[in-house]
């Protein structure tokens, strides 16, 4: 498979990241020289210099046999454009990222697809998606259906008064009687372990499950952790992301954003219909208490400055907001979202990087979705008939050790199996699977 990425930005460079472990032929283009040099000092790609809107350039990057064009740079005209001449030359899927919101919301009454663009891309939509999944159950720190809600995907850490802190996988068999979820990974600092029967659980690892919806209830537990119920939420930041996080919440919760322009805020107060607007600095703690910072249940950071998002978030879990998010553009510091004390951090460049990613994967993946701090990828394949999944029990598949299968849907039914179980034809398998492992997952299921 060719795939051609047109920018060697932060996106482009975790979309090369993801891509290097699948043995693709991978080219990449930007106008920065130090940008290429840096790409090609970390990965298997060809970078190419030059415009991508430039036809000597495409011709170059043998665009007319790319499968698929990724056009990510930081120029929206530039990404349209290259999209558009990428497809007039033979390309296969092309991808552009944009950054004005009216291209998502016009795309069902606009053809784009008529002008060679396969999908449009807006990573400040889909950060704001991604928040209200993490608010949606705010006792996890990540939480994503499969087959319309029959499974779930489940984070959670693990405080010291969980009953299993000091037990092995084995010896805590005991708390799921019912085989209502089942335990795929554990993150222990910076390791992500595919657990085994004598893996001992500690406090502060942080644990992935695939579940039934009512399984979720179980984990929280497990964890020594209780339920949050979320009603009241501010959200510091008026920008694309806070606006568009606002108006996907504020049907169903009562919330407040903070921001510090006023004409922003003029704006807001005509688009939000049941958000209350306040203008002022989110950063000064009497402004925050004057809006009743302790009476929140969660509180989301998003403004443009990654620093003040995470101060503001620990000032707010001080004065005992629940649940917390804060936006940084270093993704580096994802990793440290636990240790520093914020629930949650996100960065919309990688998550705009993972859900390109999906459009990679092979053997009819239905779903996928990339974890916060954790390289490995959860996936939803539909079997096919004869592929090598099907007709043996789990146990004599010689599935990839650093991979799990952690649930099945058959028709209306959800199982969580265990090495006794045949899939069959027509079923959606969730998989949990380190970078490594994906490749060979995707055999099992062509």
């Amino acid at each position: 498979m060719k795939i051609v990425i047109a920018g060697a930005g932060e996106v482009g460079f975790h979309l090369a990241d993801m891509l290097s472990h699948e043995s693709l032929d991978i080219t990449v283009i930007d106008i920065d020289e130090e940008k290429l040099k840096n790409i090609e000092s970390h990965f298997d790609v060809l970078a190419l210099e030059g415009s991508s809107t430039s036809l000597t350039t495409l011709k170059n990057a043998r665009v007319h046999a790319a499968d698929m064009l990724v056009a990510v740079t930081d120029s929206e005209e530039v990404n349209i454009a290259t999209a558009i001449l990428g497809k007039k030359l033979g390309a296969g899927r092309t991808i552009a990222r944009v950054n004005n919101p009216e291209f998502i919301q016009e795309k069902d009454h606009f053809d784009f697809h008529a002008l060679g663009i396969d999908n449009l891309i807006f990573p400040e939509e889909l950060a704001a998606k991604e928040i209200k999944r993490l608010i949606k159950r705010a006792s996890l720190s990540e939480s994503f259906d499969f087959a319309e809600g029959k499974l779930t995907f489940s984070g959670i850490r693990l405080t010291p008064d969980s009953p299993v802190v000091g037990k092995s996988v084995a010896e805590s068999a005991g708390f799921n009687p019912e085989l209502n979820f089942m335990l795929v990974a554990i993150r222990r600092g910076t390791e992500t372990i595919i657990p085994r029967g004598n893996s001992v659980f500690k406090a502060d690892d942080h644990l992935y499950f695939i579940s039934h919806p009512e399984g979720v209830k179980y984990i929280i537990a497990l964890s020594g952790r209780k339920e949050i119920e979320v009603r009241d939420i501010m959200i510091l930041g008026g920008g694309k992301i806070g606006k568009m996080t606002a108006q996907r919440l504020e049907q169903k919760y009562r919330v407040k954003i903070l921001e510090m322009d006023r004409e922003k805020c003029e704006d807001l107060t005509e688009e939000l219909l049941n958000t209350l607007v306040i203008h002022g600095d989110g950063r000064d703690v009497n402004l925050l208490e004057e809006e009743n910072i302790s009476s929140m249940d969660a509180f989301i950071a998003v403004t443009g400055d990654s620093e003040t998002n995470i101060i503001t978030s620990l000032v707010a879990k001080k004065y005992g907001v629940k649940k917390t998010v804060a936006l940084v553009e270093n993704i580096d510091l994802l990793n440290l979202s636990q240790d520093i004390g914020v629930d949650a951090l996100i960065n919309k460049k990688l998550i705009a990087a993972s859900y390109i990613f999906r459009y990679v994967r092979e053997g009819d993946v239905n779903a996928l979705t990339s974890i916060h701090g954790v390289n490995a990828e959860v996936l939803e394949f539909i079997v096919k008939p004869r592929s090598r999944i099907t007709n043996r029990m789990i146990r004599d598949l010689h599935f990839p050790k650093k991979a799990i299968i952690g649930g099945v849907v058959r028709g209306l039914e959800s199982y969580i199996p265990r090495g006794d179980f045949k899939i069959e034809p027509r079923d959606r398998v969730v998989v949990f699977a380190l970078p490594e492992a994906i490749h060979e997952v995707e055999s099992f299921f062509k």
